[in-house]
């Protein structure tokens, strides 16, 4: 069994506190994000890069607003976190 499936068993096990949690920590890293983007100025670039951050954190609350299926909310919030955290990376070594 692969992480990914462990931790996606995990998830799908508690399903209503996981997706609790997802907010949470979504909304979280998703206002980290920002702020190290809008650390950095008020240009194009970083008004492109803070729509992205915001459209990152919302599509995972909308995946779960939608109900979509566990599997599907899951992938969003991984890809929520990884995106919002490579943006706050990059921006804070700028």
């Amino acid at each position: 069994m692969s992480t990914y499936d462990r931790y996606f068993h995990k998830f799908e096990s508690s399903f209503f506190a996981s997706i609790t949690m997802g907010v949470l920590v979504s909304s979280i890293m998703g206002g980290i994000a920002a702020m190290a983007v809008l650390q950095n100025g008020t240009s194009f670039a970083q008004m492109a890069q803070l729509f992205f951050v915001v459209v990152a954190a919302i599509g995972f609350n909308g995946s779960i607003l939608s109900q979509q299926s566990p599997r599907t909310i899951y992938n969003f919030l991984i890809a929520s976190l990884m995106f919002n955290t490579m943006i706050a990376i990059v921006n804070f070594a700028m």
